[in-house]
């Protein structure tokens, strides 16, 4: 049995989780883990179910949930009443919260005595067991009482295996991290003084006193104090050069020359991932050879970005070369040339000619594959829009590749794509809450459930919303759900400041042929149920095959995915809901045999996904 508390609150007998039903249920289960072995008295179960306004039937409610958590958890757990309460026991069960402290407990040791890889690696271990925010589906009572001492340790595990890293030379590695955390959490000194360290080993003086100044200044404004002992002394050791530069990871091995961290910095919390990065940790992870190629693939907005960036941070210390990242599309969709990425990638190699974007191509490809042999290199390539793109940028020598792109590539094998789905109910109520607060959410729970169905488990879409009730404290989840209610106008509400839901989506149509287009516009006549190729021909004049043909692309740019076969055993196709409002906005009229005949003679451009290969991640 395996009792899981930091993330949603779970029990999980054999490898499968146990139907738990309703947050009064998970917070029950919670409260008794939490006491580990000791007594929870019904006066503290009550205060966690009601808060200080329990009902008249609190006893009996009580006693229905235990009898009920009886059931369901089975012979492998026992609840025993021991007045004035009750106490969970579960000889030999797991539970993660346990093991997080037996690892952290281990990690912390290891720092004091300086056996620093034995501290970082247990730390992370320990790290590693957060599936997200704690408690994610109690009771807000239950969040009140608990939640800040779990995230309190969690950040004290996170500071105490970054200064292992540091300890250990990784600088390079961890300053994209420290970036993301000082910004989410600008009053904790010691991160601050961190990353202040990471940025001077990286040879970056000035950046390091401008984290100090900015940081000065955010304590004095927001809780009116001076820095304290930490942060002061870092920026006395900055100023008088004692931190020391150190010799990068690379230079150890025998190379001289800065090793380069390009990753840009995490956006927070990665939500409903934690299967899919575990995964990736072990590909990542998995010590070969050969060159690996790992693709994350979905619909746009789902969140492969976000994932990618948070794998390779976590997965560094197997890299001890670098990690270099590459967006290989601009902020308007249309693709980089590889002459502008190839010397982008140089340059962080140490090249430092000033011509470079202007060289022969395949000179260019030559230098880089000189400069990248032997190397262990993690290579980030960020919305790949096909195999030929990607060809001229893949590394020689050991190192691995993570790539991510909506469509499905020739170059990387099935075992090695992952394919990103829509975010569950749970899932997306907790990004939500992530970015605009859960207590404010809670208030509302109804209209929350509406909120979040009305994204349809994008990540984007829920980012965006929750970014936009995050700045507008006096709107409640009732008022925007509201404003999203009329499909004619969600997708214009889901955009806040830089982020455009409709403009993301809309660079996989500016990708399509016009057959495509067109075909991409007939599905907002669709009534959001999986429909045929012969419905899309019905629509736009032309015969089944070519519309399907014209689907297929549209699979191939993750605008739609398989759902299925028809009572024919012809394929299925489903649209997610946001993208058939974008295709109701979409100008199309009926083509005819002589857009079929266009289409049947125009050239293949990039090798794309077989006929009939899914993309699950589509929506």
């Amino acid at each position: 049995m395996e009792f899981l508390v930091l993330g949603p609150v779970e029990a999980v007998r054999d490898g499968e989780r146990v139907a738990l039903s309703g947050s009064k249920i998970h917070t029950v289960l919670a409260a008794m883990l939490l006491a580990q072995d000791r007594v929870v008295s019904d006066a503290r179960l009550s205060s966690l179910l009601w808060g200080w306004d329990p009902p008249a039937t609190a006893s009996a409610q009580i006693y229905t949930y235990m009898s009920r958590l009886r059931k369901q958890l089975g012979d492998e757990a026992e609840i025993v009443r021991r007045p004035p309460g009750y106490v969970l026991r579960a000889p030999g069960a797991l539970v993660d919260l346990v093991e997080f402290r037996r690892l952290e407990r281990d990690g912390r040791r290891a720092l004091a005595e300086r056996r620093f890889e034995e501290a970082s690696e247990s730390l992370r271990r320990a790290l590693r067991l957060w599936r997200g925010p704690a408690l994610a589906n109690v009771t807000e009572h239950l969040l009140d009482a608990e939640l800040a001492p779990l995230e309190e340790e969690r950040m004290l595990a996170l500071e105490s295996r970054i200064e292992a890293d540091l300890e250990l030379g990784r600088h390079e590695q961890v300053t994209a991290e420290l970036t993301g955390l000082v910004a989410s959490f600008p009053v904790r000194e010691r991160l601050r003084a961190q990353l202040m360290t990471a940025l001077y080993r990286c040879g970056r003086q000035a950046d390091a006193l401008h984290v100090y100044y900015e940081g000065r200044g955010v304590l004095a404004e927001q809780l009116g104090i001076d820095p304290g002992e930490v942060l002061g002394s870092t920026y006395q050791a900055v100023l008088g050069g004692e931190l020391g530069l150190g010799r990068t990871a690379g230079a150890r091995a025998g190379r001289t020359g800065p090793v380069p961290s390009m990753l840009p910095a995490s956006d927070g919390e990665l939500v409903g991932r934690q299967d899919e990065l575990r995964a990736l940790r072990g590909r990542l992870g998995h010590e070969e050879p050969a060159q690996r190629r790992i693709l994350v693939t979905g619909m746009a907005g789902i969140g492969k970005t976000a994932l990618a960036v948070r794998a390779a941070a976590e997965n560094g210390e197997h890299f001890p070369d670098g990690l270099l990242f590459a967006e290989l599309c601009g902020s308007d969709g249309a693709p980089r040339a590889p002459r502008a990425v190839l010397a982008q990638l140089l340059r962080a190699l140490g090249e430092s000619d000033p011509n470079l974007p202007a060289g022969d191509l395949d000179e260019l490809v030559r230098l880089y594959r000189t400069r990248t042999a032997g190397r262990r290199l993690l290579l980030v390539l960020d919305n790949v829009l096909g195999d030929r793109q990607l060809a001229p940028l893949l590394p020689a020598g050991p190192s691995a590749v993570l790539i991510t792109s909506r469509r499905r590539l020739a170059r990387v094998t099935a075992g090695d794509t992952f394919a990103l789905s829509l975010l569950d109910e749970d899932a997306g109520l907790d990004l939500l809450a992530a970015r605009a607060g859960r207590q404010r959410l809670l208030e509302d729970p109804d209209r929350t459930e509406d909120l979040v169905a009305y994204c349809g488990g994008l990540p984007l879409a829920l980012a965006i919303a929750g970014a936009r009730l995050a700045a507008r404290p006096h709107w409640t989840a009732a008022r925007l759900a509201d404003r999203l209610a009329s499909p004619a106008g969600r997708l214009a509400e889901l955009a806040f400041g830089d982020l455009d839901l409709s403009r993301v989506l809309g660079s996989s149509v500016e990708q399509l042929g016009a057959v495509e287009r067109s075909v991409f516009g007939a599905l907002g006549e669709s009534d959001g149920e999986p429909f045929s190729a012969r419905w899309a021909g019905d629509r736009l004049g032309l015969s089944e095959d070519a519309a399907e043909n014209a689907l297929e692309s549209l699979v191939d740019a993750a605008l739609l995915e398989l759902s299925g076969l028809d009572d024919h055993g012809q394929p299925l196709y489903h649209c997610h809901e946001l993208v058939r409002l974008l295709a109701a906005a979409a100008p199309w009229e009926p083509l005819g045999p002589r857009a079929e005949r266009e289409q049947a003679s125009a050239p293949v451009l990039a090798p794309t996904a077989p006929r009939g290969t899914p993309v699950t991640g589509a929506g």
